[in-house]
């Protein structure tokens, strides 16, 4: 099988591409490097069956010879991503969407976009179930990504229906790992390496907020899940788990040992209350949920942290 993946060299790309090398797959992968790291890609490249293809897909892509499935994962997904990158999101979602569809239409291939348990806002629905149409702000300080995913979406329903574009639309929760950025915002990473430094652990607002993280293996395993399936409707993947991140944070400092204290910060606009998915669909229809415990997960991802310290 002939895969395409773009956003390979991210966090979550690069888990999917040495799960299909894994399995037997011919990859292509492709990235721009805007959020990605070029030692993903260069890992990547030392197989046999991956070709690397440094492209934006928000101008089109030509790729010679047969492709069987497509996993777009190509999209800056974190805070400070918000801030830095606002229009080139944007411009992922919708003109870069729109290109890979144009390439799965003409290859006949499968294509698996990549949307977020972001385009349900800060939620009034809880835990939130695939029916349930979000509570968001389209001018917020998160909207680029929040609207571009619900956007992206769309934009695929319309694909499908209008040329029998065979679509499959995960709806991804926080997923945590090896291979994340210690500087991208985002909660897990920020707090292992604050912890691994014995300086104080920074949480917005009282914690009381929750999340529900999902280990990556677990994520891929449901996205090559999904992707097989006949389901075109969306699909929550996540960790129906759900801690505040306060506990998170404590956990973290417990399993490193460190001195560090917790310091309460300002909370930023638009910072969901709740996260925690209804997994119903992805059990009954794709025999999926999460299999790796939290504590292994964070010693894992510490781990990785610690070596690179």
């Amino acid at each position: 099988m002939r895969v395409l993946v773009a956003g390979c060299a991210g966090f979550i790309g690069y888990h999917l591409c040495e799960r299909l090398l894994g399995e037997g797959c011919e990859v292509v992968g492709v990235d721009n490097f805007c959020s990605g790291s070029r030692s993903n890609a260069e890992r990547l490249s030392r197989h046999a069956r991956f070709r690397f293809v440094e492209h934006d897909i928000v101008q089109p892509l030509t790729l010679d010879g047969a492709l069987d499935r497509i996993y777009d994962l190509a999209c800056p997904a974190s805070p400070v991503d918000f801030d830095r990158q606002r229009l080139g999101i944007l411009a992922v979602c919708s003109r870069g969407l729109w290109n890979l569809l144009d390439l799965a239409r003409d290859k006949g291939a499968r294509i698996l976009h990549a949307s977020t348990s972001e385009v349900y806002g800060d939620p009034k629905e809880h835990p939130q179930r695939e029916a349930y149409w979000g509570h968001v702000n389209p001018i917020g300080p998160r909207s680029c990504y929040d609207e571009g995913k619900r956007f992206g979406e769309a934009l695929l329903a319309a694909h499908q229906r209008e040329y029998g574009t065979p679509v499959r639309i995960p709806r991804i929760f926080n997923t945590y790992g090896p291979h994340m950025r210690a500087d991208d915002g985002r909660a897990l990473p920020t707090f292992i390496d604050q912890a691994l430094r014995n300086a104080p652990v920074t949480i917005h607002g009282d914690g009381t907020q929750t999340r529900s993280f999902c280990y990556v293996t677990d994520l891929v395993d449901g996205l090559v899940r999904l992707i097989e399936s006949d389901v075109s409707d969306p699909v929550n993947l996540g960790n129906p788990q759900e801690i505040t991140v306060r506990q998170a944070a404590e956990e973290v400092i417990a399993l490193i040992g460190s001195r560090s204290t917790i310091a309460l910060v300002p909370r930023p606009g638009d910072d969901p209350s709740v996260r925690r998915p209804d997994i119903t669909r992805a059990r009954t229809l794709l025999g999926w949920e999460p299999k790796v415990p939290r504590d292994e997960g964070f010693r894992k991802t510490i781990e990785y942290f610690r070596q690179r310290a």
